[in-house]
Protein backbone atom coordinates (compact mmCIF):
# COMPACT_ATOMS: atom_id res chain seq x y z
CA UNK A 1 0.00 0.00 0.00
CA UNK A 2 1.33 3.44 -0.80
CA UNK A 3 2.00 6.10 1.59
CA UNK A 4 -1.19 8.20 0.16
CA UNK A 5 -3.07 5.03 0.49
CA UNK A 6 -2.33 4.56 4.10
CA UNK A 7 -2.79 8.32 4.52
CA UNK A 8 -6.37 8.13 2.96
CA UNK A 9 -6.93 5.18 5.20
CA UNK A 10 -6.46 7.53 8.01
CA UNK A 11 -8.86 9.60 7.38
CA UNK A 12 -11.36 7.29 6.23
CA UNK A 13 -11.10 6.09 9.63
CA UNK A 14 -10.91 9.65 11.40
CA UNK A 15 -14.76 10.70 9.37
CA UNK A 16 -15.88 7.10 11.08
CA UNK A 17 -14.56 7.49 14.20
CA UNK A 18 -15.36 11.57 14.87
CA UNK A 19 -17.88 12.22 12.27
CA UNK A 20 -20.20 9.00 12.48
CA UNK A 21 -20.19 8.96 8.90
CA UNK A 22 -19.58 6.07 6.02
CA UNK A 23 -16.77 8.31 3.71
CA UNK A 24 -16.96 8.45 0.23
CA UNK A 25 -13.76 6.75 -0.52
CA UNK A 26 -14.00 8.36 -4.21
CA UNK A 27 -14.09 12.01 -3.20
CA UNK A 28 -11.83 11.62 -0.27
CA UNK A 29 -9.01 10.45 -2.00
CA UNK A 30 -9.97 13.49 -4.48
CA UNK A 31 -9.69 15.97 -1.82
CA UNK A 32 -6.38 13.91 -0.38
CA UNK A 33 -5.05 14.63 -4.39
CA UNK A 34 -5.74 17.63 -4.25
CA UNK A 35 -3.81 18.72 -1.44
CA UNK A 36 -0.76 17.55 -3.19
CA UNK A 37 2.22 17.24 -1.24
CA UNK A 38 1.05 19.06 1.91
CA UNK A 39 -0.33 15.27 2.97
CA UNK A 40 2.99 14.35 3.63
CA UNK A 41 4.20 17.16 5.27
CA UNK A 42 3.82 16.65 9.48
CA UNK A 43 2.76 20.89 9.93
CA UNK A 44 0.92 20.97 6.83
CA UNK A 45 -1.35 18.21 6.48
CA UNK A 46 -3.20 19.46 10.10
CA UNK A 47 -5.51 22.07 11.01
CA UNK A 48 -4.92 24.18 14.24
CA UNK A 49 -8.71 24.60 15.38
CA UNK A 50 -7.56 26.97 17.95
CA UNK A 51 -5.52 29.40 15.58
CA UNK A 52 -7.85 31.59 14.20
CA UNK A 53 -5.22 32.69 11.78
CA UNK A 54 -5.10 28.88 10.39
CA UNK A 55 -8.99 29.27 10.28
CA UNK A 56 -8.76 31.94 8.28
CA UNK A 57 -6.39 30.38 6.01
CA UNK A 58 -8.80 27.54 5.78
CA UNK A 59 -11.77 30.00 4.96
CA UNK A 60 -9.94 32.09 1.89
CA UNK A 61 -7.84 29.65 0.55
CA UNK A 62 -9.90 26.95 0.40
CA UNK A 63 -13.63 27.74 0.88
CA UNK A 64 -13.46 31.25 -1.20
CA UNK A 65 -10.52 30.45 -3.43
CA UNK A 66 -10.81 26.79 -4.52
CA UNK A 67 -15.01 26.37 -3.71
CA UNK A 68 -15.57 29.43 -5.14
CA UNK A 69 -17.92 30.86 -2.22
CA UNK A 70 -18.66 34.05 -1.47
CA UNK A 71 -17.28 35.23 1.94
CA UNK A 72 -19.72 35.74 4.64
CA UNK A 73 -20.27 34.77 8.70
CA UNK A 74 -21.45 31.18 7.45
CA UNK A 75 -18.08 30.38 6.33
CA UNK A 76 -16.23 30.39 9.57
CA UNK A 77 -19.35 28.99 11.08
CA UNK A 78 -19.25 25.83 9.11
CA UNK A 79 -15.76 25.65 9.76
CA UNK A 80 -16.21 25.68 13.44
CA UNK A 81 -18.74 23.72 13.17
CA UNK A 82 -16.74 20.95 11.58
CA UNK A 83 -13.73 21.68 14.01
CA UNK A 84 -16.11 20.92 17.20
CA UNK A 85 -17.40 17.70 15.54
CA UNK A 86 -13.72 16.53 15.08
CA UNK A 87 -13.33 17.22 18.72
CA UNK A 88 -11.99 20.18 20.09
CA UNK A 89 -8.95 18.08 21.96
CA UNK A 90 -7.93 15.93 18.97
CA UNK A 91 -4.89 17.29 17.93
CA UNK A 92 -4.52 15.86 15.17
CA UNK A 93 -7.09 17.54 13.20
CA UNK A 94 -6.02 16.27 9.41
CA UNK A 95 -6.86 18.95 6.88
CA UNK A 96 -7.88 16.83 4.17
CA UNK A 97 -10.86 15.54 6.63
CA UNK A 98 -11.49 18.98 7.43
CA UNK A 99 -11.78 19.97 3.90
CA UNK A 100 -13.89 16.92 3.06
CA UNK A 101 -16.56 17.82 5.40
CA UNK A 102 -16.67 21.62 4.57
CA UNK A 103 -17.09 20.69 0.56
CA UNK A 104 -19.83 18.53 1.67
CA UNK A 105 -21.16 20.85 3.72
CA UNK A 106 -21.42 23.25 0.84
CA UNK A 107 -22.34 20.74 -1.71
CA UNK A 108 -19.09 21.40 -3.64
CA UNK A 109 -18.18 17.67 -4.28
CA UNK A 110 -18.22 18.88 -8.29
CA UNK A 111 -15.12 20.89 -7.63
CA UNK A 112 -13.45 17.86 -7.32
CA UNK A 113 -15.04 16.24 -10.56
Amino acid sequence: MSKRDELIEKYATDIKEKFGEEPDMDFLTKVAIGLGPAIYNLDASKVSGSDEKELDTVKNNFLIKKLGLSDGPELLNAIHSVIDKYGKSEKNKHRAVIYYQLARHFGKESVYQ
